[in-house]
């Protein structure tokens, strides 16, 4: 089987997702692997598991490609007995290197959230950070063909995500018309005060935690401001993985690259 060496892979990767749009506290590119080693077989995933990684090994891959860091934080020791250690050993011994794609694929103009924004079909988008060009950046806003009433918005955005336990969480009155989205996939907390947020319908995000939230929708009450959905992180960014393959398959036609459909979302059920 033709191949290329890990150092092609990495730079081909570049050309869609450009680790130096990262944001400066994000660790994306290469943490495992010989830049040298060959590159036959490409898997994707939003998450670095145990799980994810004997998949790669039963898979045939020789490259992880994910889209969270495997080292995102610091690290002090890569002992067997601790979660980072017991994973990058895992995938050293079975010479698979891993990448990832974070914040650049977040910026990217086909990355995360205008993936979510494409399978809603909203239309005009744009971002609510701009990047380099008015194409790119963190989060995406634009407009319905037709409103819906929250209620149906939720459930239409549910019909497009993977089930997960947490399932779909919204904020607002059913009734309510949505017609202009604003979306961030991954946690989107941060911007729940950004300008193109507060303009719209609703803002679709992950992780909301209870006081930005609910402080939030009280502001709302006082000076206007969209309904609040939550939904899972994995589930959100899982999204982006098929699109992504689509693309390096594009430019890397001589090596096999599939999609993990494991469900690595924490949460595995509700009682």
């Amino acid at each position: 089987m033709a191949s290329y060496t890990l150092r092609e892979v990495r730079q081909t990767i570049n050309q869609l997702w450009d680790e130096s749009t990262a944001a400066g506290w994000d660790r994306v590119g290469l943490a495992i692997g010989n830049p040298e080693q060959p590159v036959t077989h490409a898997l994707l995933a939003v998450d670095v598991t145990r799980q994810i990684v004997a998949e790669a090994k039963e898979r045939g891959a020789d490259l992880l490609l994910t889209h969270h860091p495997l080292l995102l934080r610091g690290v002090h020791s890569l002992a067997e007995d601790t979660a980072k250690g017991s994973l990058a050993a895992a995938l050293i011994r079975a010479n698979i290197a891993q990448i990832a794609a974070h914040t650049n694929a977040d910026q990217a103009m086909e990355g995360v959230s205008a993936e979510i924004a494409h399978r809603l079909g909203l239309n005009n988008l744009e971002p609510l950070e701009p990047g380099e060009t008015e194409q790119t950046g963190i989060g995406r806003v634009g407009e319905l063909a037709d409103p819906l009433p929250l209620r149906k918005f939720a459930e239409m955005l549910s019909e497009i995500l993977p089930e997960t336990a947490g399932g779909v969480r919204v904020a607002g009155s059913e009734k309510q018309m949505v017609k202009r989205v604003a979306l961030c996939g991954g946690a989107g907390d941060s911007l729940l005060n950004n300008q193109r947020v507060l303009t719209a319908d609703v803002y679709v995000t992950s992780d909301l935690r209870h006081h930005p939230a609910q402080e939030a929708l009280e502001q709302h009450l006082v000076a206007g401001g969209p309904a609040l959905i939550d939904i899972s992180h994995w589930a959100a960014e899982s999204l982006w993985l098929a699109t992504a393959a689509k693309q390096l398959g594009e430019l890397l036609p001589e090596i096999t690259i599939t999609v993990s459909e494991i469900n690595t979302d924490p949460w595995v059920f509700r009682v």
